[in-house]
C-alpha cells in the first residue's frame, strides 16, 4: 500500500466521542463541505454531548454502522470514513427505496494537511474491507456531488462506477448527487500503483 507510514487506521471507540465531534466539526468547516456533506456546521455544533456520545457508541462496535479513523503517530485523527449497512425495504437518505442488503459509505474526510499522503486509500481499504465482511452485502455504494471532481476521481480509481442513479442534492435540487458502486470485491483494481488522490 502506497500510504503515509504514519497513518494507522482503526475503528473508533465509544469513549472517543470528543474526538468524533472535533473531527466532524472540522470536516463541516472545510471549503468543500457544502458539496461533500448533507449536514451543516451550525446544526452539528448545536448538538449536545449526548448526541456525540450516542453517535460514537453506535459507530464503535455495532454491526450496522462502523466508523474508521486514520491516526497519526502523535494521536491526531487525520481522516475518517463511516459505513452504514442498509436493509431492503427501508429508504435511503434521499428517500429512495433500498432493494438489497448493501453498504453505504458516508462521511469521507481527510484533513487538508494530510491529503495526498495515502490516508484516503488506507481508510477505504479498512472501510470497504469491513463492508464485504458483513454477511450478504451485495454491493458497496456512495453518493458524490456532480461538482466534486476530486472525490469522483478517487472513487473511480478505487473501482467505483456510476450506477446511473442520481438524486437531487438536499438544499439545492438544481444540483445532483451521483450514486457510485462496487459490486464485488474482485472488481476493485489494485490502487497501490497509483499516486493517491482524495476527496
Amino acid at each position: 500500500m502506497n500510504q503515509d507510514s504514519r497513518a494507522a487506521v482503526r475503528p473508533i471507540r465509544a469513549d472517543e466521542w470528543p474526538k468524533v465531534k472535533e473531527l466532524r466539526l472540522s470536516a463541516l468547516q472545510d471549503p468543500s463541505a457544502s458539496i461533500a456533506f448533507l449536514e451543516t456546521y451550525e446544526k452539528a455544533a448545536a448538538e449536545p454531548d449526548s448526541f456525540w456520545q450516542g453517535r460514537a457508541k453506535g459507530a464503535a462496535d455495532g454491526d450496522r454502522v462502523r466508523q474508521f479513523v486514520a491516526e497519526d503517530r502523535d494521536g491526531t485523527w487525520t481522516g475518517s470514513v463511516t459505513v452504514l449497512i442498509e436493509e431492503p425495504g427501508s429508504d435511503d437518505v434521499f428517500g429512495g427505496p433500498i432493494e438489497q442488503r448493501q453498504a453505504h459509505v458516508v462521511g469521507v474526510f481527510v484533513r487538508p494537511e494530510y491529503r495526498g499522503s495515502g490516508v484516503i486509500d488506507a481508510l477505504f481499504e479498512a472501510a470497504v474491507g469491513w463492508a464485504w465482511s458483513v454477511t450478504d452485502v451485495a454491493r458497496v455504494r456512495l453518493y458524490v456531488h456532480e461538482d466534486n471532481a476530486r472525490a469522483q476521481s478517487f472513487y473511480r480509481r478505487y473501482g467505483f462506477v456510476r450506477s446511473g442513479v442520481t438524486a437531487p442534492m438536499k438544499g439545492d435540487p438544481s444540483k445532483i448527487e451521483h450514486e457510485m458502486i462496487l459490486t464485488t470485491p474482485e472488481t476493485r483494481p489494485d490502487t497501490t500503483q497509483n499516486s493517491p488522490a482524495r476527496p
